[in-house]
């Protein structure tokens, strides 16, 4: 499965200049946890997201600190392009989800802007992967069989069962030999529902 295939698109994204506020305004309203930050350009040049919009918005009430530091007093960041990360890592449309869920993990951070060349054309983070996984077996499995159907208009033809996200497909008498005897077929199918049905994590082929 490619990154196209679960991304969200188009990006929700902001300019460097935006004050923080309007940024604030703009995650929220959109249910998102980061957005990419554009120059006057469109070129991507950092990503920001909740906690760094969060930071200094907020100031300790009376009573709660007996020091406070210099910094507590200071005026908070005014644009984005005052707390946005910088370095930003991303993904193309065309990288494998997996790849994008080891820098994910890997980077402990919860989105990644998708670009086309050096356009940001979405973002793919744990809410879609989740989106993804949280899909329920009765929807897997119609698009599962329609799929099949597509491809193979005139057979071999298979019974399906989704249980989980693994898609289980059994042989329809007399239509196909053990798929074990055939593994350039049972490689193909498995390969195009892993693309076409996002959601299905692996085939199982049943006798």
């Amino acid at each position: 499965m490619l990154v196209r295939d679960i991304m969200s698109s188009p990006a929700v994204t902001v300019r460097r200049t935006a004050s923080i506020r309007r940024a604030i305004r703009l995650l929220h309203g959109h249910d998102i946890a980061a957005a990419p930050v554009l120059d006057d350009a469109g070129r991507l040049v950092g990503l920001v997201s909740e906690l760094d919009l969060l930071r200094g918005e907020f100031q300790p009430g009376p009573g709660t600190t007996a020091d406070p530091s210099p910094a507590a007093s200071a005026p908070p960041p005014g644009e984005v392009w005052q707390v946005m990360t910088h370095a930003v890592i991303t993904v193309t449309e065309t990288t494998d989800v997996t790849t994008a869920i080891d820098l994910l993990v890997g980077k402990q951070i919860k989105s990644l802007p998708v670009l086309a060349g050096q356009e940001v054309v979405g973002m793919v983070g744990c809410r879609d992967l989740m989106g993804v996984l949280a899909r329920p077996d009765e929807e897997l499995c119609e698009e599962v069989v329609a799929a099949l159907r597509d491809h193979y208009p005139h057979g071999p033809f298979w019974a399906v069962t989704v249980r989980d996200g693994v898609a289980e497909l059994r042989p329809a008498a007399g239509d196909v030999p053990d798929p074990g005897s055939d593994d350039a077929l049972a490689a193909h199918v498995t390969d195009m529902l892993a693309r076409a049905v996002p959601g299905v994590v692996r085939v199982r082929w049943l006798r």
